[in-house]
């Protein structure tokens, strides 16, 4: 696999597409950020990474760097995420539930992402795991040997026995700043009603797909 090839995915409330087609996906602390941006993510989990430092080691003993999670975006490298999940039933540190159809899956060119100035990193499983590794650009043309495709397209993940699988799974790769509107190359909806907000937002009809098999 080609890390020219390779796309990454990043869920938001479809209430802030607007503003993403103007702005790009924005950092919190960006001077563009949307001041009516919709949440729908787990608010502890945000909590936690805004202060958690991670070493990144590039898969070796010692750390070359050591950055904070709270300072990047994160995107996924696959589709129907724990987190998806957990969206759509509520519970934890959800406020609620969040139909499906609210849900959209922006989705990027990494090479596009790779082109810019801004910082970024990637891990081998979810960012805040003690057993997760860090790598900057150094390792960008390792990426496709170190995620680990098959535990980013399982569809089980739930039981004790799949812990790692659920941590590999959830890969992350990391992006400081703004992110453009040029890197978005797609949409992805859950049913044709969602498709037709999208495209009355603004969004061209060829850059949406309707993909039922990526929600819960």
């Amino acid at each position: 696999m080609n890390p020219a090839n390779i796309n990454l995915y990043r869920i938001t409330h479809i209430d802030n597409i607007p503003h993403i087609l103007t702005w790009g996906i924005t950092h919190r602390q960006s001077a563009h950020a949307d001041p009516h941006y919709r949440h729908i993510g787990d608010t502890s989990m945000v909590r936690a990474r805004a202060a958690k430092k991670v070493p990144v080691t590039n898969g070796g003993g010692r750390a070359i760097t050591h950055i904070t999670l709270g300072d990047f975006t994160p995107f996924y490298f696959g589709v129907r995420m724990p987190m998806l999940y957990v969206i759509q039933q509520g519970g934890n540190f959800v406020p609620a539930a969040v139909p499906p159809e609210d849900i959209v899956y922006v989705v990027c060119a990494l090479a596009r992402i790779g082109e810019l100035e801004n910082l970024y990193y990637f891990t081998d499983g979810h960012a805040t795991d003690m057993l997760t590794t860090f790598y900057d650009k150094e390792k960008i043309d390792e990426l496709p040997q170190i995620i680990d495709w098959r535990a980013v397209k399982a569809a089980y993940w739930g039981s004790e026995e799949n812990l790692d699988i659920k941590r590999k799974k959830q890969a992350e790769f990391l992006v400081q700043g703004d992110v453009p509107a040029g890197c978005i190359i797609g949409y992805g909806c859950y049913n044709n009603r969602a498709r037709n907000r999208l495209i009355e937002m603004g969004v061209g009809p060829e850059m949406i797909k309707v993909i039922r098999k990526a929600y819960f």
